[in-house]
């Protein structure tokens, strides 16, 4: 197989392994592109794509535009903040405005859980979800898992934890099936508030307890506190909650045996996580940040290959 059996990626759930594979496989040459002196390839000339923000973004628009001009695509940005949808226009208008530009690709997130799916039926352009509410992130998925290959040397059969806001997490639905869909076993952590109801129906364990989720796994993939999602309290105080769940370098230095680091972003330094231990040998959170790149590189690239 050399190509994708979608002609978007709109969740990790329209993927299967072999789709999974083959992202890793392009996503390794490419890691050798951006790694030498010249970092372009032409595989995209000629190919323009539009990233439709309609929600800030600093970490992951930075990556797909990266990614695209690493493939010497033409890029045309859009950000909802200064644009006519403050004064009313629709989202498929919006979008059908951009393709009368003539554009073949589109890199979106939205606030609304499901919003690609809904672009993905109306026009013809290649869709990739940047992150639609709280509902999916495919490319941080796999770039977290890419990652988690990369330094295990695989990701069946490997414990991996998710830890923190998982009820308001697009990341974190989105790993627990790509962990699955590779064979890893997963557990999610954290305040019995910020986990959905019936999460274990997904097939994962559930603990309370950050001691514990660490003694069993070997990555511990930890999770912002998503403020700005929650529209109640769901904790008494971020002190509380860094105390309860928060991984130190004093907690991580009692376990029996190390483990791996990982954060997608941004870091709430001092909260979910400590400076100590995202700097640490343990992290690979840069690794995640460089392999993003690559990962988003192979994506545009395989999707532009699908009729």
């Amino acid at each position: 197989m050399s190509q994708l059996k979608t002609k978007h990626l709109l969740g990790i759930k329209n993927l299967d392994r072999e789709d999974i594979e083959l992202i890793f496989q392009t996503a390794n040459n490419f890691k050798e592109v951006i790694n030498r002196p010249i970092k372009k390839v032409p595989s995209l000339r000629d190919v323009t794509v539009a990233n439709v923000f309609f929600e800030n973004s600093t970490r992951t628009k930075l990556s797909f535009e990266l990614a695209e001009k690493r493939l010497s695509a033409d890029v045309v940005n859009f950000s909802a903040s200064g644009s006519s949808v403050k004064k009313g226009e629709t989202l498929l208008d919006t979008v059908n405005n951009i393709l009368a530009m003539k554009v073949d690709m589109v890199v979106m997130r939205h606030s609304s859980p499901g919003a690609p799916h809904f672009l993905a039926k109306h026009i013809d352009a290649n869709i990739i979800n940047a992150g639609d509410g709280t509902h999916e992130h495919p490319t941080q998925a796999l770039l977290d898992t890419f990652s988690i290959q990369e330094k295990c040397g695989a990701v069946e059969g490997k414990k991996v934890v998710i830890v923190g806001d998982i009820l308001h997490s697009r990341v974190a639905l989105s790993n627990i099936f790509a962990l699955q869909t590779l064979g890893a076993d997963v557990m999610v952590c954290g305040p019995a508030t910020l986990l959905p109801k019936h999460i274990e129906e997904l097939g994962v364990k559930v603990e309370t307890s950050i001691r514990k989720a660490l003694e069993w796994c070997d990555v511990a993939n930890i999770l912002r506190i998503q403020l700005e999602r929650q529209q109640m309290k769901y904790f008494p105080s971020l002190r509380e909650y860094s105390q309860f769940f928060g991984v130190n370098k004093e907690l991580l230095d009692s376990l029996n045996k190390e483990i791996t680091i990982m954060h997608p972003g941004p870091i709430n330094r001092g909260v979910e996580i400590t400076s100590d231990v995202a700097d640490s040998d343990h992290s690979i959170i840069l690794q995640q940040v460089e392999n993003g790149v690559a990962i988003r590189m192979a994506v545009l690239y395989l999707l532009a290959g699908v009729a």
